[in-house]
């Protein structure tokens, strides 16, 4: 059966699942038992588990980590909500410092099985403080997994198995994909951390994408291929860790390498990418890759700057083309300062 829903019922899905097959899994966070204040990923959680497994979460972010942290070290598995990434960082030090430290430094004897969901992406007005995507600097820590789903059938898919997971997980979720349709089969299922996805094929170039960037990525590809240009397009699905293997093999087929990321330049974890791809398989490359990310500066508020400071589909099929020796045009082109670009199409209804 091919069953369709929106990306924050399969949230949802998830997180009852692994609350019905494991009783030491708790849901924890600022505003959790009100659905409304979680994006509608956590309805009915609270009705159904009672305050004991899920509740609300004082504003004391750091605090709050520490206790769960050491719930952790004795049976719980914590899932710690964060509305927004920014309301994470006051929790940096007890996850950074400790739990992502604690196996190793204690041998293995003891994990740290805390699943910590992380809430980005744009909208008019969240401006510099509530827009960032810091994945790149939580994947170079050594002791956390960082994953990045872009489907209702990972969101669903990789949260369990991030919540399974013995180790700690930083889970970012787009809230765009909150209120994407998808299919997501029915019951208990995980997706394997570690292994990206092929999501189309072709052989003109690879592109290597994540989080919501991939579904910008299928936009273009889909227009790419009505021009006759087929290409790969990878989904990494996680950061850390990261088997690169279909990645090489792609670069090894097409010669070409885009990689689309939701983040600042500078360090983004496109040059991860770029640098694996150079350093295992520089003899396939016909040309310089390149790269599709935010500029190097803090998110504009209004909406006027905001349509000129995200990546286009059109700068995704500009690098595919560019890389091909085929002309391409200003993407930013038809984007008016008025244009309502800060929603994902015109069936999103917010919250904003």
């Amino acid at each position: 059966m091919n069953r369709k829903i929106l990306g924050r019922e399969a949230v949802q899905e998830a997180l009852d699942v692994s609350l019905q097959r494991d009783k030491d899994v708790i849901l924890i966070g600022q505003g959790v038992p009100d659905a409304t204040q979680t994006y509608g990923t956590t309805a009915g959680l609270v009705d159904k588990y009672g305050t004991d497994r899920v509740y609300e979460m004082p504003l004391s972010e750091s605090a709050m980590a520490g206790v769960m942290l050491g719930a952790s070290l004795v049976g719980a598995r914590p899932v710690m909500t964060f509305a927004r990434l920014e309301f994470f960082l006051l929790a940096i030090d007890p996850i950074i410092n400790q739990a992502a430290k604690w196996c190793y430094m204690f041998n293995a004897q003891t994990h740290v099985p805390m699943t910590l969901r992380l809430i980005i992406g744009r909208g008019w007005g969240q401006g510099a403080q509530h827009s960032q995507s810091l994945h790149s600097w939580f994947a170079h820590i050594p002791g956390l997994k960082v994953v990045l789903p872009a489907t209702p059938y990972d969101l669903k898919g990789l949260l369990i198995a991030s919540i399974e997971d013995p180790n700690p997980v930083i889970f970012i979720e787009h809230r765009w994909l909150h209120y994407n349709h998808g299919h997501v089969p029915e019951g208990y299922y995980k997706t394997p951390l570690g292994i990206p996805n092929l999501i189309r094929k072709g052989d003109k170039a690879t592109v290597v994408s994540s989080g919501y960037m991939t579904i910008e990525s299928i936009k273009a590809v889909n227009n790419l291929n009505k021009q006759g240009i087929e290409v790969d397009l990878i989904d990494l699905r996680t950061l850390s860790p990261l088997d690169d293997t279909i990645i090489l093999e792609s670069v090894k087929k097409t010669g070409n390498l885009v990689v689309c990321d939701h983040a600042s330049l500078t360090g983004g974890f496109s040059s991860e990418i770029i640098t694996r791809v150079c350093e295992k398989s520089f003899g396939s490359l016909k040309n310089s890759p390149i790269r599709i990310s935010l500029p190097d500066s803090p998110t504009p508020t209004t909406r006027g700057l905001a349509n000129y400071f995200y990546p286009t589909v059109k700068h995704i099929e500009n690098a595919v083309k560019s890389l091909l020796g085929i002309k391409t045009e200003d993407p930013f082109k038809d984007i008016k300062p008025t244009d309502k670009l800060d929603i994902p199409d015109q069936s999103f209804k917010g919250p904003f």
